[in-house]
This record gives C-alpha cells, structure tokens and sequence, in this order.
C-alpha cells in the first residue's frame, strides 16, 4: 500500500452541495463528455475511506471516435443493464488519502489491482485520487491505464480513464457510487 499523505481532506455533508450538482449515477449518464469534463474540473478531493468497499461504478461516456452519436448510445444502452461486465471497483483505504482497489469484472472476478493516493491530474493538474495501475501483477496494457477521481455531489465520484502515463489520451468517463 503507498504511503500516508500529510495532507487533509475537507469533507462535504449531502446538504453542502449546490441544488444542481447530481445526485445518482442515471443522472451522470445523462450527460455528454463535455459536460462531464466540466463537472469533474468542479470536483473536490474526498476521503477515500468514503469509498471503502465495493461501490457500484457505471461506465459514462466513450471519447473521440466512440464517442460519437452511434457508439456513444450503444454504450449507453449497455452499461445501464444490470448484466453490464464492470460492475465497478472495490476500495479499502489506509487512510483518507491512500488504498488499494481492484476492479469487479462479471464472470472474470475481481481483476487488475490498483494502488490510490493524491496526485495532480491529467485532466487539469489539480489534485485528484489517483488510481495507479502500474503494478508489476497487472499485464502491460492495464499498466497503461491512468484512471482518476474527484467527488462531484453527495456520495458521487466521477473519473477520466486515459491511456498512457506520460502523455495520457482521455478514453472514457466513468463512475463510482457507494
């Protein structure tokens, strides 16, 4: 597990968000890349031991070519199923700042273990939970993947997962709720 960050991490009551912020995973689903990027450079950093244990995730908006109106309503369709094959990931924090995690697959199990802590974002350079892939058991192409977090309405966590680690490329949008 990494180790303990000094920094500390505000939390937010349910009533402490604006009227608009969303409130569920359907109500993120609704909305476009763009607007999910917007909202994700709002987020604000959290408590990560608000996600220990296994939060539902749901797999927002394809980027670039996927990301069209064709694909973009296919993946739609397919993650609001309940057979949907990422059923999210699991957390256990250390602290407020750093864990571990692994994602929930159906059929496959729990695969690809990450490791969390703070860092600057891909995204804008502000900080986020960063869940680092990068671990000598994950196979080379989930050690590419870069995926972030901020929390963006009462229980509601949002992230960009990219490509790369240098130079990430925004893939997709995706979703975690306790």
């Amino acid at each position: 597990m990494p180790t303990e960050s000094t920094r500390t991490i505000p939390t937010q009551s349910a009533n402490e968000w604006p009227l608009e912020a969303p409130r569920t995973l359907d109500e993120l689903a609704r909305l476009d890349s763009d607007a999910l990027d917007g909202l994700y450079r709002g987020g604000r950093m959290f408590d990560l031991r608000a996600l220990n244990g296994e939060p539902t995730g749901r797999m927002l908006a394809l980027v670039g070519a996927l990301g069209r109106p064709g694909p973009r309503k296919r993946l739609a369709a397919l993650a609001r199923r309940e057979h949907f094959p990422w059923y999210g990931k699991s957390f256990q924090a250390g602290s407020a700042t750093v864990g571990e995690g692994i994602n929930r697959v159906v059929l496959l199990g729990d695969m690809y273990r990450f490791d969390t802590r703070i860092e600057p974002s891909a995204i804008d350079g502000e900080p986020c939970i960063f869940l680092d892939y990068d671990l000598p058991e994950n196979p080379f192409f989930i050690r590419a993947i870069r995926d972030e977090l901020r929390q963006v309405g009462p229980d509601l966590y949002l992230g960009p997962a990219m490509l790369g680690q240098k130079d990430p490329t925004l893939v997709l949008w995706f979703a975690i709720a306790p």
